[in-house]
């Protein structure tokens, strides 16, 4: 459907062609006209479907700018996510007069929320805590509350805030509009549904919809205990440089994290147990590269949006299938094709297969890469940069070094100059040597020969700051 047939305003259509939308999402076409009318809505979609537009059309075009209460309020389970939508509503009301709307959330300084609110904004998104918060110091006030959105609702329950959402609806009038979006649809939503909606319209995004095309997905068969050996040979073989790893908790989160960096990896944890200034430090490093590798969960992956991600590691497979594709559509955007790998063994085998019926997609089996097929690409790469370094004139002001090399007699005193060749197969040796960080395979059938730590070549300024970080880290537990 076109967004011209929604009968929309001629600001908002205005807005939405300057955004570059033409086609309205299936969930978007579903949702708009019954939310306009004034319907309870539960729409089943998951983030990317457009489901922000399918409820912040409506909630734009419903508003009335000469009325200065809060008429709209939309609960969000993070703050990015309030950020996002916050974001995107702004863009849709561009040439909408009179429209203010305000994100709020934990760790901005409440003064300052307090401050916007007395410019009177018509839209709420917030957190649930920030915004009890408010409502106990009376900041915020929804007697002439018209609309109410729960966005991704299962994601609040799934996070502990039923008994704040109880207490936020407990402040709003009777009458009023609920709408719900959830990307899954368990009984504790449906409880909530039955409690605060009224004859809701149910709308559904198909599962078409839910491929991701522009992403190559690979399953490899290993047990726990070779997890972190497959997972440091993908890395170092592909040289991936920015990549992220999903874990089902938070403690697996913290352990996969600290064992990446002890063996020299520049990787952090994300979860919900930080607190928003490390959040924010952390999410800062990945964005400007000094961070090779991101942990996460998957709550606290919502609203990651960072357009290099080469590649998504699934180190504990999902428990729901949508899960999946919200975790691989995190790389292969802007056009790029990006690389997802599944960590399966047992009876998650049939669970992946759901998955594969579920996305339609192909997901195909990979054997992990040995240490010879690590040490082969690492090889490869180290020869590709050094001939860019000598096609750049780069080497130029290091010629006088090898020149005196070649030129001195060796370490024991005799005659026994060395050649271009030795110093250059030094040199190869030294740099692939130096610091290797796939160990043995545990749980895979092919003998390896353990050996010392190495690099996949010359380590990025992230994995040096890895190193860095490492050293100082056993040096303090030696001085304990």
């Amino acid at each position: 459907m076109n967004f011209a047939e929604l009968d929309l305003s001629a600001e908002i259509g205005r807005a939405i062609e300057a955004m570059g939308f033409e086609e309205a999402t299936s969930i978007q076409a579903q949702a708009i006209p019954p939310i306009m009318s004034g319907a309870d809505v539960i729409g089943q979609a998951r983030t990317g479907t457009g489901k922000t537009c399918a409820f912040g059309i409506p909630v734009l075009e419903r508003i009335e700018p000469n009325t200065e209460t809060i008429q709209a309020l939309i609960l969000s389970p993070t703050r990015e996510l309030a950020i996002q939508t916050a974001e995107e509503l702004r863009n849709v009301a561009k040439y909408k007069s009179g429209i203010r709307l305000m994100p709020i959330y934990g760790g901005q300084p409440i003064e300052r929320q307090i401050a916007g609110l007395r410019k009177r904004p018509q839209i709420i998104i917030g957190t649930p805590g920030r915004i009890m918060d408010h409502l106990r110091r009376r900041t915020i006030r929804l007697h002439d509350l018209k609309m109410l959105i729960l966005d991704e609702a299962d994601e609040m329950l799934n996070m502990g805030f039923r008994e704040d959402i109880d207490t936020i609806l407990a402040e709003v009038p009777d009458e009023r509009q609920t709408i719900l979006f959830s990307a899954t649809m368990p009984q504790a939503i449906i409880d909530l549904t039955h409690k605060y909606q009224r004859e809701p319209v149910h709308i559904k995004a198909v599962h078409k919809e839910l491929t991701v095309p522009s992403t190559e997905q690979y399953y490899l068969e290993v047990r726990e205990a070779g997890k972190l050996d497959v997972l440091s040979r993908i890395i170092d073989a592909n040289n991936f440089k920015l990549s992220l790893v999903f874990c089902n908790t938070k403690r697996r989160v913290d352990e996969l994290a600290a064992k990446l960096q002890s063996r020299g990896y520049a990787a952090e944890g994300l979860h919900g147990d930080l607190t928003q200034n490390q959040r924010d430090r952390v999410m800062a490093r990945f964005r400007q590269g000094e961070l090779d590798l991101l942990v996460a969960t998957d709550v606290a992956a919502r609203g990651i949006d960072v357009e290099n991600i080469e590649a998504v590691f699934n180190y504990d497979l999902p428990n729901d299938d949508e899960y999946y594709v919200h975790r691989i559509g995190r790389t292969g955007r802007a056009g790029r094709t990006g690389k997802a790998y599944s960590f399966v063994f047992g009876r998650e085998l049939y669970k992946l297969k759901e998955i594969e019926r579920f996305t339609r997609s192909t997901i195909r089996l990979m054997k992990p890469p040995s240490i010879l097929d690590v040490e082969e690409k690492r090889v490869n790469h180290l020869i590709k940069e050094i001939k860019k370094t000598v096609s750049e004139g780069k080497h130029q002001k290091y010629l006088s070094i090898i020149e005196k090399l070649t030129a001195d007699p060796g370490l024991d005193g005799s005659e026994n100059f060395l050649t271009t060749f030795d110093v250059a197969a030094a040199l190869l040796g030294m740099a692939l040597g130096s610091q290797t960080r796939s160990a043995s395979l545990s749980g895979w059938t092919e003998p390896v020969v353990k050996t010392k730590q190495k690099s996949r070549g010359i380590p990025s300024k992230g994995r040096r700051a890895g190193f860095e970080q490492a050293n100082r880290r056993g040096r303090k537990e030696r001085q304990k």
